[in-house]
C-alpha cells in the first residue's frame, strides 16, 4: 500500500468497526423489533458505506461478499424477504466475516483458505434468501394496491431516465455535482438534461455554502444498474436519487412524480427529456386508459427500482487520533507541573503584580486540564452494548434464556480505562451466565421466572465510576467456598471470616467452586486476572451475593488515570497527596487524656466510630511528632476512615505518574507526583488504606465503643 493511501485506509478501518459494531446492534434489536423500518434502514446502511468505502481501495474480496449482504437486506428493506430469527442470525456471522476481513486488512495481511471457505458458505447461505425471493417475484408480484394494465405496461423509450436532487451538504461534503455528471457521461451519453432550480430561495436568504439544484435527465447507455448507480456511492446518502431504467413500468413513473412534484411539473420535464410520451402522461392524469403503443409487459427480467433517500445531518464531530491525544494529556500535565513551580517562585518572591499573573495562569491552566481530559472521557455505553452480542451467542450455546438489561450507559470514564475493562467484565459476565444463573427448570422450581435476568450498570460515586454486574441466579454458597479454601490450605479450619472475606476468597489464582468443568469455565483460571487486572487501573472488586437470590460484582475504577486535584498533606518531611474527592473533612485530633496510657486508633466523630491510621507509623517516620496533629476523614466505597497527618498543605493539582515495578508492591502508596519544586511527592492509596483500617478496628469498633475520645 502506498504511502498516500495509508492514512485513508487506516480511516476506512475504524470506520468499517464502527459500522460492524452498529449493524450488529441494530441486528440484535430486531430480535425484540422485528418490522422496525429505521432500524432495517441501519442495518442496510451501514452495509453499503462499507461496500462503498472498500470500493475506493480496490478491496474486491469485501466489496463482492458485502454485496451480497447488501442485496439481501435491501429484499428486507423492501419488505419481499422476512427477516427472521434465522437470517437475523446468519447476518449476525455475515458481520463477524466482515470484521475478520477488516482486521485481516488492519495487520496487512489475506484472508487463508479457511477464512475464504467460510465467507464462501456464509455467501452461499444469502444467495439462497435471494434465489427465493426471486422465485416468490416470479409467481406473485408484490404491490401496494391493485396493478392496472397501464401501471405495469413498460413505457415505450430507450433510455434510462434518472432523476437527482442534491442535499444541501453535497458542497459542505466535498462534491461537485458537475463531476457526477461528467463521470455519468463516460457510463455512456446524456441525451438530454433538464435543471430543476425551484428549491432556490431569495438572495437575501441564500446559503453561498448550500445546494439547491436538482438535475433530470435521459441517459442512453447499455451499461448494468449496478454500474450506473454506482456513480452516484458518494453522494448517495445527502441525496435524493431515481433511477428507471429503459421500459420500466409506468407506475414507477408515478411514484417518482409523487414524491417530487409539488406543482405539476414534473410531467412537462419528462415529456420535454423524451422520458414519456403524450400517451403516457394521460395515462398518469387517466389511470383506467392504457397508453396507446404500449402494450408490451413488465416481466421478471426488469426489476423495479428503488429509491434511495437518505436525509443527512451535520456532523460535529472529527476524529482524531488517540495518540495525540495522550500526547495533549502528558504535556497539560507537565504544564501544570511547571506552573507550580512558577506559583512557588511568586510567593517566595512577595511581588503582588507577579503572585496575581501566576494566579490567573494556573486558573487557566486548570480549565485547560479540565478540558483536555473531558476529551478522552467517552460513555461506557458502547461497552455495555456489546454485550448483548455476547450474552445472546452463549445463552444459546448453554442452552438458558437470559436477558440483559443495561443502565447507566452514559456513564462517562476516561477512554483508556474503557479499553481495559472489557476482558475483565466479559469473563465475570460469562461467569455470571455459566455459574450464577440457574437451568430453566431449576428457577421454575424455586419460584423464579424461566428467564434469567442479567444486569449491567454503572454510575458515578466519589469521584470513581462504579461498575455493577448482577445476576438473579443462585448467588454463592458460602460453606462450598470454605470447604473449597480449606482444602487447598488458603485459610485455616478455625478460622472465622466475615461474608466479604470469603466471597473474596473466589479471587485467588486456581479457586474454583464448580462441579464440573464447562466450556465457559470452572478451571479456576480467570477471576484472579480479573482482580489483577482492576487493581492494576488503581481500581477495586467485591462481590455481595445472597444464596438463592442472586450476585452482584461491584467493580470502583478512577475516573481518569492521568490528572487529578488531589489534597496535600506533611508527615515528618515528606509530602504525600490524596485524591481530593475521597476527602471529606479534616479535624484536628483530639488529645490523650492523662489518665490513658496507650492512645486508641478511633475517634467519636458526632456520635459514629472513626478509626485511623497514623501515617506516621505506617511510613516509619522517626522524627518526633508536632504537638498538634489533625484528621483528614476519607470516604471510599461506602466505608470511612481517618489518616493522621502532621501538616494540612492546601489543594494540588497532581499529575499522576505510576511506580516503578520495584515499589508498585508498597502498601498505601498508588503513584507519585512531581511538585513545583521539582521533589516527588507519593500519592496515597486511598482504597487500601481504607480496607486496612476498617480491617484492623473491626474488634474496637463492635466492642470498645465506650472508651471513644470525644472530638465534639
Amino acid at each position: 500500500m502506498s504511502a498516500e493511501h495509508e492514512d485513508p485506509l487506516q480511516t476506512f478501518i475504524a470506520e468499517s468497526r464502527e459500522l460492524l459494531l452498529q449493524m450488529e446492534e441494530a441486528l440484535l434489536d430486531m430480535e425484540s423489533r422485528p418490522n422496525d423500518p429505521e432500524t432495517i434502514n441501519a442495518i442496510f446502511r451501514a452495509a453499503h458505506t462499507i461496500k462503498g468505502s472498500a470500493g475506493l481501495f480496490g478491496l474486491d474480496h469485501i466489496v463482492a461478499f458485502t454485496h451480497v449482504a447488501e442485496s439481501v437486506l435491501d429484499r428486507v428493506r423492501n419488505n419481499e424477504i422476512a427477516l427472521d430469527p434465522g437470517l437475523g442470525a446468519l447476518l449476525l456471522k455475515a458481520g463477524d466475516h466482515l470484521g475478520q476481513l477488516i482486521e485481516l486488512l488492519a495487520a496487512q495481511a489475506s484472508p487463508g483458505a479457511a477464512i475464504q471457505a467460510d465467507g464462501q458458505a456464509l455467501q452461499a447461505r444469502l444467495e439462497s434468501y435471494l434465489d427465493a425471493a426471486l422465485a416468490a417475484d416470479a409467481k406473485q408480484p408484490s404491490a401496494d394496491k391493485p396493478a392496472t394494465t397501464a401501471d405495469l405496461a413498460a413505457v415505450n423509450n430507450p433510455h434510462w431516465h434518472i432523476s437527482l436532487r442534491f442535499g444541501p451538504d453535497v458542497l459542505r461534503h466535498g462534491m461537485d455535482p458537475v463531476s457526477i455528471l461528467r463521470y455519468l457521461a463516460t457510463l455512456g451519453e446524456i441525451a438530454a438534461l433538464h435543471c430543476v432550480t425551484d428549491a432556490i430561495p431569495s438572495l437575501a436568504e441564500i446559503d453561498p455554502e448550500a445546494c439547491y439544484l436538482g438535475v433530470e435527465l435521459a441517459f442512453a447507455s447499455d451499461r448494468t444498474p449496478d454500474e450506473i448507480n454506482g456513480a452516484f456511492e458518494f453522494i448517495r446518502d445527502d441525496c435524493l436519487i431515481h433511477v428507471l431504467p429503459p421500459g420500466a413500468p409506468l407506475d414507477t413513473y408515478r411514484r417518482m412524480i409523487d414524491t417530487l412534484d409539488k406543482d405539476a411539473g414534473m410531467q412537462a420535464i419528462l415529456l420535454a427529456l423524451g422520458s414519456l410520451g403524450p400517451e403516457e402522461i394521460a395515462a398518469l392524469n387517466h389511470p383506467g386508459d392504457a397508453p396507446a403503443g404500449a402494450a408490451s409487459m413488465l416481466g421478471g427480467e426488469v426489476a423495479e427500482p428503488s429509491v434511495k433517500e437518505n436525509k443527512s445531518s451535520e456532523s460535529s464531530l472529527i476524529r482524531v487520533d488517540a495518540g495525540k491525544l495522550d500526547q495533549l494529556i502528558n504535556l497539560v500535565g507537565e504544564l501544570i507541573i511547571a506552573g507550580a513551580g512558577a506559583s512557588m517562585v511568586a510567593r517566595n518572591s512577595k511581588l503582588p503584580a507577579l503572585i496575581e499573573a501566576t494566579t490567573l495562569v494556573s486558573r487557566l491552566v486548570e480549565d485547560v486540564r479540565d478540558s483536555a481530559l473531558t476529551l478522552r472521557m467517552v460513555q461506557i455505553g458502547a461497552t455495555f452494548n456489546r454485550f448483548r452480542r455476547v450474552v445472546r451467542d452463549v445463552a444459546k450455546e448453554i442452552g438458558k434464556d437470559i436477558a440483559l438489561d443495561i443502565r447507566g450507559g452514559d456513564t462517562e470514564l476516561d477512554k483508556t480505562v474503557v479499553e481495559k475493562i472489557g476482558d475483565p467484565l466479559t469473563h465475570i459476565v460469562r461467569n455470571s451466565m455459566d455459574h450464577g444463573i440457574e437451568p430453566a427448570e431449576v428457577r421454575l422450581a424455586r419460584g423464579k421466572p424461566a428467564t434469567g435476568q442479567l444486569r449491567l450498570n454503572a454510575f458515578h460515586e466519589s469521584g470513581s465510576i462504579v461498575i455493577e454486574v448482577s445476576d438473579d441466579g443462585g448467588g454463592l454458597n458460602k460453606a462450598r467456598i470454605l470447604k473449597k479454601a480449606i482444602e487447598r490450605g488458603l485459610i485455616g479450619e478455625s478460622q472465622a471470616l466475615s461474608d466479604k472475606e470469603i466471597f473474596n476468597l473466589v479471587f485467588e489464582p486456581g479457586f474454583s467452586t464448580a462441579e464440573q468443568v464447562s466450556k465457559l469455565s470452572g478451571r479456576g483460571v480467570g477471576m484472579d486476572v480479573v482482580k489483577r487486572n482492576i487493581m492494576a487501573l488503581r481500581g477495586t472488586v467485591d462481590i455481595e451475593s445472597v444464596e438463592g437470590v442472586g450476585t452482584t460484582v461491584r467493580i470502583r475504577l478512577p475516573l481518569t488515570l492521568a490528572i487529578i486535584d488531589g489534597f496535600m498533606v506533611g508527615v515528618g518531611n515528606a509530602a504525600y497527596v490524596l485524591p481530593l474527592d475521597m476527602v471529606v473533612e479534616c479535624i484536628e485530633l483530639p488529645a490523650l487524656p492523662a489518665s490513658e496510657q496507650t492512645a486508641p486508633d478511633y475517634l467519636n466523630l458526632r456520635g459514629s466510630v472513626l478509626p485511623f491510621v497514623r501515617l506516621r507509623e505506617q511510613f516509619e517516620v522517626s522524627a518526633p511528632p508536632p504537638t498538634r496533629e489533625n484528621v483528614v476523614v476519607v470516604q471510599y466505597a461506602g466505608q470511612r476512615a481517618g489518616l493522621v497527618v502532621d501538616r494540612l498543605m492546601g489543594e494540588f493539582q497532581t499529575v499522576i505518574k505510576p511506580l516503578g515495578k520495584v515499589f508498585s508492591q508498597i502498601r498505601g502508596i498508588g503513584g507519585s507526583t512531581i511538585l513545583g519544586s521539582g521533589e516527588v511527592a507519593l500519592i496515597l492509596d486511598i482504597p487500601g488504606l481504607v480496607r486496612q483500617v476498617t480491617q484492623q478496628s473491626q474488634p474496637a469498633a463492635t466492642g470498645g465503643t465506650e472508651t471513644c475520645t470525644s472530638n465534639t
